[in-house]
């Protein structure tokens, strides 16, 4: 094949990727507005296309001139790619800056990373040191995968969550280090063999299945505005007990009023919930309810 021909074909196979990674970006970042955009102010779609030519030269040997791309290419980005790691296609890297991609890391179609993520090793040896995660992987910012293990297909990674252990497919994995939080696996990530539903169960599925569309979309930084603030429900929870608590000492007073009519009923400040801003209005009318 002539030098012309092989020029043309890589041309035409570097504008396909290129419409690939610019289409990915529309679909997974509403702050894009148009391919111009994207092109000239994206870090993550820069490294990726230097990432592509120094992965290009280092396969054909010319290791010092891949090394020499990829730390340019980490000054003008801040994102640390190096020529050796195998990536697939549509992979995006929002916002860029400090993610640190190792070596022997493999990394298939449609992942997403966030900033500050690292795909690093936790050996010296040779070989394969880096994570390898399949085909629609989500890592949050700021999340560490750390060692040769896999991070199945459609799994998530946290934000700010330690990952040293492999990820079944379609996992989510939060903390540090990582735990998994799945209806479908335990936390040693073995399946969960299901048992017929009884009504209780039933129940839960259904409302599971009204939820699929919340629970699909990722939220890279652990906030999901359908959620409840863990800190609220925890004050809810100790308010409604300090409520039942009022309500049992007013049946204890009334009960010893008429046993001793000389019985002082005493009054006291009852708790207010209206006072903890911490409560939103409808957990504390909830509350009320109760």
């Amino acid at each position: 094949m002539s030098l012309p021909t092989k020029l043309f074909k890589s041309l035409i196979s570097i504008k396909k990727d290129l419409k690939e990674d610019i289409n990915a970006v529309f679909k997974r970042d509403p702050a894009a507005r148009n391919s111009l955009e994207i092109i000239l102010t994206y870090p993550g779609i820069h490294a990726l296309v230097l990432h592509r030519g120094a992965h290009c030269l280092w396969n054909n040997e010319q290791k010092l001139a891949a090394r020499v791309v990829s730390y340019g290419s980490r000054i003008i980005t801040g994102i640390e790619i190096h020529p050796a790691a195998k990536i697939g296609k549509r992979f995006f890297i929002d916002h860029g800056v400090g993610v640190v991609i190792g070596e022997t890391a493999e990394i298939g179609n449609d992942v997403t990373l966030y900033h500050g993520v690292t795909l690093g090793g936790v050996s010296w040896n040779n070989g394969k040191r880096h994570p390898t995660l399949e085909d629609g992987v989500t890592v949050g910012a700021g999340a560490k995968v750390l060692g040769p293990f896999t991070v199945g297909k459609n799994a998530k990674i946290g934000s700010n969550a330690v990952v040293v252990k492999p990820v079944p497919a379609g996992a989510t994995m939060v903390g540090n280090a990582a735990r998994m939080i799945s209806d479908h696996h335990d936390e040693k990530g073995n399946p969960i063999t299901e048992k017929s539903p009884d009504a209780k169960s039933q129940e839960k599925i259904a409302t599971s299945k009204q939820a699929t569309a919340r629970d699909t979309a990722f939220q890279a930084y652990g906030i999901d505005p359908t959620s409840q603030d863990p800190v609220a429900e925890a004050f809810a929870k100790m308010l409604e007990h300090i409520q039942q608590s009022e309500n049992r000492l007013d049946q204890l007073q009334a009960a010893m009023c008429k046993i001793d009519p000389s019985f002082c009923k005493k009054e006291y400040d009852k708790l207010c919930l209206e006072e903890f801003d911490v409560i939103g209005k409808d957990e504390a009318d909830d509350i009320a309810a109760e």
